[in-house]
């Protein structure tokens, strides 16, 4: 009868004991194992890390003693001494094979079910994950995002742990130094660390994850020292040898290698790598710097192509809103430098409304240069006008004489561009284009005697044959015979081979009766010009009669080939008694037309694209480092333009020196050194508005900075000098509002939200509900 129980009761314990593997829950119940609707992390499922706090699992489960109550239950009772039972051991051989059973199913009570848990473990391949917890530990994640892709790439079906700090941490401390050699990028220790291991203990072997890392590092550190080299063979190459590098977990990798494709004439593998970055890799901050970073080394075709992989944002706009105007900008500017570039429709409405709503002189400039580079000279003159008004340049005067020239209004060109003539190249170009123009006008203008002289002198200073020219046939149409054939004279001596100046000269010596001198000239210029062998009757050319004007000749700025003969004039010509004769042809002039029998004035290209490499800017002329200066703040790069407006402080134009010292203090205040910024302005005198206007943003980057540092009353104070200045905007009443709230003085900080919040400010909503929460916390609760 007692082995009847004894084998009731093993039956009962094995039935709810197998009921109990099936339910979970009423096993946790029966042996107090914890709540089953707690179940334990995904990690543990996987069966790398055992529970070790009170959130793993029940902290007062103990294996062992589940199976001692198994033992206890499932064995027999002692026998009395002496007594034999032989049937007491009939069911023991199943009983312990049945009871063995739980040991491998005890996992899963602290885990997932045992359906997932069984399919997930087989394959799970051996992964170091020791690096993981080094990272972890040390709250590096960009190193330990870098490492989970790495071993991903490298162990598809691996999947990361839930806590990196889980992983069991390395006993071994020289090993935990090699990391911290490795995180700190001494790659050279570490290999020398390695090394010196291996010869102590010749039965030790660094882990491979380790030496992989290494290599790869070791590689990165290569690439991005050959990139900042400007050895673009050599990126290339180390690239191409490590393809490990090539991943979204390296951006700038990705990056260097780009620009190194396109600098060495492989533009198309350049914009492969952008592609292949906005096609798989997902951070947004990553992809716009992208794009940023191609448009200012791929052409406008390749960059539409680009920004067809523009993804859609979650509100309806698209991915590169923020940067699509100066995408914009850029893609404008290319158009200026190639005149046969076709720039969309969309890119130039978006640039005329900036240009209209924006305020920014530059913008109408990029229009104004886009329209006259394709002879639109209206449009081009409306832009530059535009420009003008909001901020007086050298660019924008240039534009808008060359447009007043194509215009045939050469005399308002001359009035434009006198102020800036010496500020380029370029500007004396166009300048000097204007004077040509404008003394070569039928009828002749009515020049007043100061126009006359500066236009005389700068001629002389700059040994410019076409307006010297001019100014010989302007002469005759004042019966100033003598005068005329010193002009003549002259453009002769800069420029011998000039033969509309010897034909004006050789009749103009005819009139005055030198035969001598028409004999020489005759003689000089037998076989090259046949009006002058040959001169026909000159005796119409006297004063007040009306002649045909003379053949057309081509016109072009040159070199000065020898001195003059004789001294050029240095006095103003009278502007009286006037006659009808014709002198030389008109000159027109246009900004780069191909094939044109006049002055050209081509403009130097735009400097924006080429800046993208680093150079001396003191190696530089000062106008062409003021120049850098503005397209270094373009691609926000202020530290380098900085240096770039330095150079320039060293013109001997005071113009220069003035946008230089300008741009400087810009260039500090983007860097936030506000006090910098402050010195460069007074490196040279700047006009009230730019005054103003610098003063207005140190004042601003003062207070900001006075904020953060928590000098509230200091703000205040720098607050309330700026809007002295200038209306004070909508942030910075919310800084102001801060100010005072923690300060404590609430009512003065509650106006200002009020007043701020009634604009629809968001921040100042938030400092109204800040203020409330300090003045009546029982109410907020």
């Amino acid at each position: 009868m007692k082995s009847s129980l004894v084998a009731i009761s093993a039956a009962v314990v094995v039935a709810t004991l197998v009921t109990g593997l099936k339910d979970r829950a009423a096993l946790q119940e029966r042996f107090g194992l914890g709540s089953a609707g707690k179940p334990a992390p995904e990690l543990m499922m996987m069966g790398r890390i055992k529970p070790t706090d009170a959130s793993a699992g029940n902290p007062e489960f103990n294996a062992q003693l589940v199976a001692d109550k198994i033992e206890a239950i499932t064995s027999p009772s002692p026998p009395a001494p002496g007594a034999r039972e032989p049937d007491a051991a009939a069911p023991q051989p199943a009983a312990p094979q049945t009871v063995a059973q739980p040991a491998p199913v005890t996992p899963p009570i602290v885990s997932a079910p045992p359906a997932p848990q069984q399919a997930a473990a087989p394959a799970q391949p051996a992964v170091d994950e020791s690096a993981l917890r080094y990272f972890a530990s040390r709250g590096d994640k960009v190193r330990l995002q870098a490492e989970i892709s790495r071993l991903q790439a490298f162990y598809p079906n691996w999947v990361p742990p839930a806590d990196p700090l889980a992983v069991p941490q390395n006993g071994d401390k020289q090993l935990e130094a090699m990391w911290q050699l490795y995180s700190d990028g001494r790659y050279a220790e570490l290999r020398k660390a390695v090394a010196d291991r291996q010869a102590a203990d010749a039965g030790w072997q660094p882990p491979a994850d380790l030496l992989d890392r290494l290599d790869v590092a070791e590689a990165r550190a290569r690439l991005v020292n050959a990139s900042d080299l400007k050895q673009y063979a050599t990126v290339v190459d180390i690239a191409a040898a490590t393809p490990s590098l090539l991943t979204c977990s390296e951006v700038d990798v990705l990056w260097r290698v780009a620009e190194a494709f396109i600098q060495t004439e492989r533009a198309q593998r350049g914009q492969d790598a952008y592609t292949y970055i906005l096609k798989n890799c997902a951070n947004p901050a990553e992809r716009q710097a992208t794009v940023e970073k191609a448009s200012t080394l791929l052409a406008y075709q390749p960059m539409q192509a680009l920004l067809t992989l523009e993804r859609p944002a979650a509100d309806g706009s698209k991915e590169f809103d923020a940067i699509r105007d100066n995408l914009t900008r850029r893609f404008m500017a290319e158009g200026n430098d190639d005149p046969k570039l076709v720039i969309a429709p969309d890119y130039i409405a978006r640039l005329e409304k900036l240009a209209e709503t924006g305020g920014l002189a530059s913008d109408a400039l990029l229009l104004g240069w886009y329209q006259l580079r394709r002879n639109n000279d209206a449009d081009a003159e409306k832009w530059f006008r535009a420009a003008r008004a909001k901020q007086d340049s050298a660019a924008a005067s240039q534009g808008l004489a060359l447009a007043l020239i194509a215009r045939k209004a050469p005399e308002e060109a001359e009035d434009v561009m006198f102020r800036w003539y010496a500020d380029s190249e370029d500007a004396t170009s166009t300048y000097l284009a204007a004077t040509a123009n404008l003394m070569a006008l039928q009828p002749p203008a009515d020049l007043a005697e100061d126009v006359l002289h500066r236009i005389a002198t700068e001629v002389i200073a700059r040994k410019y044959v076409p307006t010297a020219q001019q100014f010989g046939w302007y002469a005759r149409s004042l019966n100033q015979f003598q005068t005329a054939a010193r002009w003549f004279e002259t453009a002769l001596a800069w420029k011998p081979d000039d033969e509309p100046s010897a034909y004006g000269l050789v009749i103009t010596r005819e009139q005055l009766s030198d035969s001598k001198a028409v004999l020489d000239l005759q003689r000089a210029w037998a076989g090259r010009s046949s009006r002058i062998t040959n001169l026909e009757d000159t005796s119409s050319l006297i004063p007040n009669a009306v002649t045909p004007p003379p053949e057309k000749g081509t016109l072009a700025a040159q070199q000065p080939a020898a001195q003059p003969t004789q001294n050029p004039p240095t006095e103003p010509l009278p502007a009286e008694r006037r006659i009808t004769l014709q002198p030389g042809s008109q000159v027109v002039v246009r900004a780069a037309r191909p094939a044109m029998e006049t002055v050209t004035v081509p403009r130097g290209p735009r400097q924006t694209r080429g800046c993208s490499t680093t150079i001396d800017a003191g190696q530089l002329k000062p106008a062409d480092a003021l120049s850098r200066g503005w397209c270094l703040m373009d691609i926000n790069r202020p530290m380098e333009a900085i240096s770039a407006f330095e150079a320039a402080l060293q013109s001997p134009t005071r113009k220069v020196r003035e946008d230089a010292a300008y741009g400087q203090s810009l260039a500090y205040l983007r860097a936030g050194l506000s006090g910098n910024a402050a010195v460069a302005a007074t490196k040279a005198p700047q006009n009230r508005q730019r005054a103003a206007e610098l003063q207005v943003a140190i004042l601003a980057d003062r207070a900001l900075s006075a904020f953060d540092a928590g000098r509230y009353r200091e703000t205040l104070i720098y607050l309330d000098q700026r809007a002295r200045l200038q209306q004070e905007r909508i942030d910075l009443m919310v800084l102001r509002g801060y100010c005072y709230l923690n300060l404590k003085m609430y009512g003065d900080a509650t106006r200002i939200f009020e007043a701020a919040a009634a604009t629809g400010s968001r921040d100042a909503a938030r400092g109204l509900a800040d203020v409330r929460n300090v003045t009546h916390p029982d109410v907020n609760d």
